[in-house]
């Protein structure tokens, strides 16, 4: 072993080093450790060979604590562990429901959390109003379930709000269920709600300006505005006096913004950017989007549905 090979007279001197090192068990010149370290560094440097150092040191460790009983050499004690706060039932729900969501698992979603429907926690209720939403979107809803549904996405994002007016994804949903519910109610109805719609995306946006579904769904309203047929306008001046309003350029201004806060999260704003240049007379740009739109990898209905408008503006475009 390499502590064999020194000599007695180093032994000696070792055993002097020792003394005048470690001097007294009070420590009040230098603690325990900080000496062993310096004592390490200091002697065992001179001596050849890394692992000869290695097992010098160890024996001298080995030696210390037993000789002069340094409790610091031994293994510390183990620190008591830190407990996790344990999670409400209604944070391991949202825990649970963000996964299936991620795996477009809508029907599993909606059971999981229309258990919840009763809770005054809003970030429960507007993922409920989006699950309620989501399965009145699948192809295999029935009218009278989805008409259902679309109702239900509503009130869960109106009760969503009422329990947190700051919640961004609260006031997004309000926008998009009101929106949905004015495919049933008539046009006077829709016009009137028109103006909500808009407050409750400019409101999301404001309260969480990197929502990029948030820009483009107001997105999606300047366009819709833009393009409101000649009787609705009159309709609109006539009971409201000034009706909504808004211009293509308005609409490509918040797709565009909606890209560049998160590119390409969304087959749907790649189909509404080629709508808009459309509009605007710019073919090239159009056809890009178009494009985009038609090849983005479908994970659910709606970018099925993406696929078959986008194939068919192209068609057009090129007849």
């Amino acid at each position: 072993m390499a502590y064999r090979n020194v000599s007695r007279a180093s032994a000696s001197s070792f055993r002097q080093f020792l003394h005048s090192f470690l001097g007294n068990q009070s420590g009040e010149r230098m603690n325990r450790l900080a000496r062993l370290r310096y004592f390490t560094s200091k002697y065992f440097t001179t001596n050849a060979g890394s692992a000869s150092k290695l097992r010098i040191g160890t024996f001298v460790a080995g030696s210390l604590a037993a000789s002069r009983g340094l409790s610091f050499w031994s293994a510390p004690a183990k620190e008591e562990e830190t407990k996790a706060p344990e999670l409400s039932p209604e944070e391991i729900a949202i825990a649970e429901a963000d996964q299936i969501y991620k795996n477009y698992e809508f029907l599993k979603l909606y059971d999981l959390l229309i258990a919840f429907k009763d809770s005054s926690n809003a970030e429960l209720i507007w993922r409920l109003a989006r699950a309620c939403r989501d399965v009145a979107q699948m192809s295999e809803t029935t009218k009278e379930r989805k008409k259902e549904l679309t109702y239900a996405a509503y009130e869960y994002a109106k009760k969503a709000v009422e329990l947190n007016d700051e919640n961004f994804a609260a006031h997004k949903w309000v926008g998009i269920t009101l929106s949905d519910v004015g495919d049933y109610e008539g046009t006077k109805k829709k016009i009137n709600d028109s103006y909500v719609i808009k407050d409750e995306f400019q409101r999301a946006i404001d309260l969480n300006p990197n929502d990029a579904t948030s820009k483009h769904l107001l997105g999606q309203w300047c366009y819709t505005v833009a393009e409101l047929p000649w009787y609705q306008q009159k309709i609109a001046a006539a009971i409201f006096g000034t009706p909504p309003t808004s211009t293509y350029e308005e609409a490509l201004r918040w797709f565009t913004d909606a890209e560049q806060t998160d590119p390409n999260f969304y087959s749907r704003n790649h189909l509404w950017l080629g709508m808009t240049y459309l509009k605007l007379n710019n073919k090239k740009m159009a056809l890009y989007y178009f494009i985009k739109a038609r090849d983005y990898p479908p994970k659910k209905d709606e970018d099925y549905q993406v696929q078959k408008e986008a194939k068919e503006y192209l068609a057009k475009i090129s007849s």
